[in-house]
C-alpha cells in the first residue's frame, strides 16, 4: 500500500470516528454538556466533517494524478466521477428520509461540480474556495440563514419542494454547497501536492497550526473585552463568538476547521510513513477506505442498536426525551468504531473495497 494513501486513509478513519460521536450525540444526547467529557466530544463538531470532505477532494485528485491524461482519458475520467456523484446523490436522498442530517447528497453535488474543474491549474481551487465563502456571506445579506428551519426541532419545512430543495442544497442545508464545497476545493488543491516530499506535509502542518492559533487567539482576546460597547465592536464580538458553531459556517469557523484539518492530515501522513509496516496502522487504513459503507452503517444499524440499548426512539432529530449521558454515547462510539475496524479488516481479507464502494464502482464503471 502506498504510504501517501495510508496517511490519507488514516485521516478518513479519524473523520468517520468523529462523525460517529457527533451524529450519535445529535440523535440521542445533548451538545450542551459542559463537563470535560462533553467539551471533548464537542471538539469533533465540524472538524470531523471538514476532514471528511477535504479527504474526498484529495481522493478525486489522486485519480487524476495516477494517469497521464489524453483528451479521451480526461473525458472518461470526468464521466466516471459524474456517475459516482449521481450514485452518491441518489443514495444520500434515499438516506435523507431516515437521517435528515445526511451528507452524501451534498457530497454528490461537490463531486458533480468538481468533475468540471479537474484539470485546471491548482491555484484556481483556492480562488474558487474563497469564492464559495464570499457567495455564502453575500447570500446571508438577502436570505435569512434560518429560512425554513425550526431550530428547536432542526426540521426543514420545505425540503421536498423545488425552491426549498435548491435553497437547502446550495445555501442553508447542513452541508450546503455554499460554503462547504470550499473544503472540497481545498482538498483538490492538496491532492495536487507531492505528499512524498516531507517538506510539503511539514509546511501544511505549520500552516494549519498558525491558522488555528491565530483565530483561537482572536476569539480569546475579543471575549475578554467586556467593557467595549461600541456598536461595531458588538458585531465583531458576535461574529467571533459564533465562529465555532457548525451553523452558520462563517469565515472564523471555516478557518479554524481548515487549520485543524491540515494538522490532522499532516500527522496522519507522518504516521503512515513512520509506521507503514505495523498491523494497527494498516487495519485503520483499511477502515478509512470503507468510510462510505461505514457512514451508512452507523446511521442505520448504529443508531438502531443505540436506540435499543438506551430504550429511546430514533427520529433523526434531537431528543425530546431525557438525553443519553455523553460519557455513554462516547463509550458506545468507541466500541462501535472498534467493531467497524474489525469488520473492515475481515471484509478486506476477501474483498478489495467496502460493500457500498464496490456497488458504486460496479454502477459507475
Amino acid at each position: 500500500m502506498n504510504q501517501r494513501i495510508i496517511g490519507f486513509d488514516l485521516a478518513r478513519a479519524y473523520a468517520i470516528f468523529g462523525m460517529y460521536i457527533v451524529n450519535f450525540i445529535f440523535c440521542f444526547g445533548s451538545f450542551r454538556n459542559q463537563t470535560v467529557i462533553g467539551k471533548f466530544s464537542n471538539l469533533f463538531i465540524g472538524n470531523s466533517t471538514s476532514i471528511f470532505i477535504i479527504c474526498a477532494g484529495m481522493g478525486i485528485m489522486f485519480l487524476t494524478n495516477q494517469r497521464i491524461a489524453t483528451g479521451e482519458e480526461k473525458r472518461e475520467l470526468k464521466l466516471l466521477i459524474l456517475k459516482r456523484s449521481l450514485f452518491l446523490f441518489a443514495l444520500g436522498l434515499l438516506l435523507y428520509n431516515w437521517w435528515p442530517g445526511d451528507i452524501l447528497h451534498f457530497y454528490g453535488g461537490y463531486m458533480h461540480i468538481a468533475a468540471l474543474m479537474l484539470f485546471v491549474p491548482k491555484r484556481y481551487y483556492l480562488w474558487a474556495a474563497v469564492f464559495t465563502i464570499a457567495v455564502y456571506n453575500v447570500l446571508q445579506l438577502f436570505i435569512p440563514i434560518t429560512t425554513s428551519w425550526d431550530l428547536q426541532t432542526t426540521k426543514y419545512a420545505d425540503f421536498w419542494t423545488p425552491i426549498g430543495f435548491i435553497r437547502n442544497t446550495f445555501y442553508n442545508g447542513w452541508n450546503s454547497i455554499f460554503p462547504w464545497f470550499g473544503y472540497f476545493l481545498l482538498g483538490m488543491y492538496l491532492g495536487r501536492l507531492d505528499w512524498q516530499d516531507k517538506r510539503i506535509w511539514r509546511k501544511v502542518f505549520v500552516i494549519g497550526l498558525c491558522m488555528l492559533a491565530l483565530f483561537k487567539t482572536l476569539r480569546l482576546i475579543i471575549s475578554f473585552d467586556f467593557n467595549n460597547t461600541h456598536r461595531n465592536w458588538f458585531y465583531i464580538k458576535y461574529w467571533f463568538h459564533i465562529m465555532e458553531d457548525y451553523f452558520p459556517v462563517n469565515v472564523p469557523f471555516f478557518m479554524i476547521t481548515v487549520g485543524w484539518a491540515l494538522m490532522v492530515i499532516s500527522i496522519c501522513v507522518f504516521l503512515g510513513e513512520k509506521f507503514s509496516e505495523t498491523k494497527l496502522v494498516n487495519v485503520l487504513a483499511k477502515t478509512g477506505k470503507m468510510t462510505l459503507s461505514l457512514y451508512v452503517l452507523h446511521m442505520t444499524a448504529g443508531v438502531l442498536i443505540l436506540a435499543a440499548i438506551t430504550k429511546r426512539t430514533y427520529t433523526g432529530f434531537p431528543q425530546t426525551e431525557m438525553p443519553v449521558k455523553t460519557i455513554f454515547i462516547l463509550s458506545y462510539s468507541i466500541i462501535f468504531f472498534a467493531l467497524s475496524v474489525l469488520f473492515s479488516h475481515l471484509w478486506s481479507v476477501k474483498f478489495k473495497n467496502g460493500p457500498l464502494e464496490t456497488l458504486m464502482r460496479k454502477i459507475s464503471g
